[in-house]
């Protein structure tokens, strides 16, 4: 299997523990939303958009709050099959390209939620995934800081995220830079930088 697959059924196993109500780190999310979320974006070409445009947010909300209505053995039964067969994402290439970092943060989103996480260890797929994630979104999801960003992993991989006067480093692994990268901060990274640079970092997507 690879990166999508794996962090799909694992997070439909912590799912499977955690129950419909367990906290997340998406803002105003118990696991029953994110589910019906992850659900929605593979099942309904209508409401998916609004994920992103906020004129149709309304439609794609009450369409989640559909699927998050469902019972919880179902809702995360969806999850676990995947989409249809007619889906772009159900090509293997582009499920990896697509679904691996998003099922790899929303893993994370539920893990991290939980008390005493820590991060898992190392594991070269996962790692690659999220350093490619980070490579293709890096300048999307710093666009708005005013002040230069470069990742840097411990083994040396970097990536400029923002080209721009007193640039700060931020050192970490791969999904961990992926992770701050996407706005959470339960994430362990060390800065390098002005302190009045440091301050001025701003990202997510």
């Amino acid at each position: 299997m690879g990166v999508a697959k794996d962090e799909r059924l694992a997070l439909c196993s912590l799912f499977d523990e955690l129950g419909p109500e367990a906290p997340t780190l998406c803002t105003g999310w118990r696991t029953r939303d994110l589910a019906a979320h992850l659900v929605l974006r593979e099942h309904r070409p209508d409401a998916a958009p609004g994920i992103l445009l906020s004129p149709l947010a309304g439609h794609t909300q009450r369409v989640q709050d559909n699927y998050a209505a469902r019972p919880w053995s179902e809702l995360v039964g969806s999850v676990r099959s995947g989409p249809p067969r007619f889906w772009p994402t159900a090509f293997g290439p582009l499920d990896e390209i697509v679904n691996g970092p998003e099922f790899l943060v929303h893993h994370e989103d539920v893990r991290r939620a939980q008390p005493d996480w820590a991060p898992r260890d190392p594991d070269p797929r996962r790692d690659a995934t999220a350093l490619a994630s980070i490579r293709r979104i890096g300048r999307l999801a710093f666009r708005r800081s005013p002040v230069g960003v470069v990742l840097l992993t411990p083994a040396g991989a970097e990536v400029t995220a923002k080209r721009g006067p007193n640039p700060v480093t931020i050192t970490g692994e791969p999904v961990e830079l992926l992770f701050y990268a996407f706005g959470r901060d339960a994430v362990h990274v060390s800065f390098e930088g002005d302190k009045s640079a440091l301050d001025g970092v701003s990202r997510g997507l």
